[in-house]
């Protein structure tokens, strides 16, 4: 049972809520070690460790923007087997995926809002909350959410968060640890894409390092498609996860990428796995 089943509506707030003593020291040592990300594991590293003690979450969506583009792209970040490309198109939808909905409208609060099947839509000083269908939160596999982002020098919007599966109350707290976080947050992801997409990962890949995928390793690449971890892999195989985390190492290095979901982008591209199989 989530942090968000048992709580009820947050009291009225006016100033600014402040952190208790133990979310201070957490909170300097989340910046200590957003300093030390450079690339897209350490990303993930970060946001597994000390991180999870300020906002606790299991699906991070990224959209990023560079000065000189108006469109963003968008790449995900999760540690839950629930949560996969399938889930992450639908949520893209222009027309009803909660991504473009939370963002919408932060982009007219400035301010974090929190998407709840459990709280009446509401705005605090500090935030906002959009009451949800709980059968809607439940198939996008979000639970409930937390959106806010960071604009640039010229008042643009330049980086865009969904915190996803939230473990966090939607209170005033939660909300000014958002908002701080935000600015280290957009740091970090500007230095592991150096304002490139997170998806341009699909660049030339030799020949020869295609022919040195394994029929094993392909067969690994389908199962990841589908979004499948190392341990449900392993089972269907019949092999070892230790096994199964080798092939995977194996196809990353081998494609010249460093997450899953690159993999699989570039092995559609490259034709070893069809599209949506």
């Amino acid at each position: 049972m989530d942090a968000f089943s048992k709580i009820s509506p947050p009291a009225q707030e006016g100033a600014e809520p402040q952190l208790s003593d133990e979310q201070r020291l957490i909170f300097m040592e989340v910046i200590d070690e957003s300093l030390r990300v450079s690339n897209r594991s350490h990303l993930f590293n970060w946001l597994q460790r000390s991180f999870q003690c300020l906002i606790p979450h299991d699906v991070m969506i990224v959209g990023i923007r560079s000065l000189d583009s108006a469109l963003f792209d968008y790449e995900y970040i999760t540690s839950t087997r629930y949560f996969g490309d399938k889930q992450f198109e639908q949520s893209l939808d222009e027309t009803d995926g909660l991504v473009a909905q939370g963002f919408e409208q932060w982009s007219r609060a400035n301010l974090p809002v929190f998407y709840s099947s459990e709280l009446p839509t509401k705005e605090y000083p500090n935030y906002s909350v959009i009451a949800m269908d709980a059968e809607v939160l439940q198939a996008a596999e979000l639970k409930n959410f937390v959106v806010h982002g960071f604009k640039d020098e010229r008042n643009k919007i330049s980086t865009l968060v969904m915190f996803g599966r939230l473990g966090k109350q939607a209170e005033a707290v939660t909300a000014q640890v958002v908002k701080l976080l935000m600015p280290h947050l957009h740091c970090a992801i500007v230095k592991v894409t150096s304002n490139k997409s997170f998806i341009e990962t699909t660049a030339q890949v030799s020949p020869s390092k295609v022919r040195q995928l394994t029929a094993r390793e392909q067969e690994v690449l389908t199962w990841l498609q589908l979004g499948k971890t190392n341990w449900e892999i392993s089972s269907i195989i019949d092999v070892s996860p230790l096994t199964v985390k080798n092939h995977v190492q194996n196809i990353l290095r081998k494609l010249d990428v460093e997450t899953r979901h690159q993999a699989v982008l570039v092995a559609v591209k490259l034709g070893l796995i069809s599209k949506k199989q």
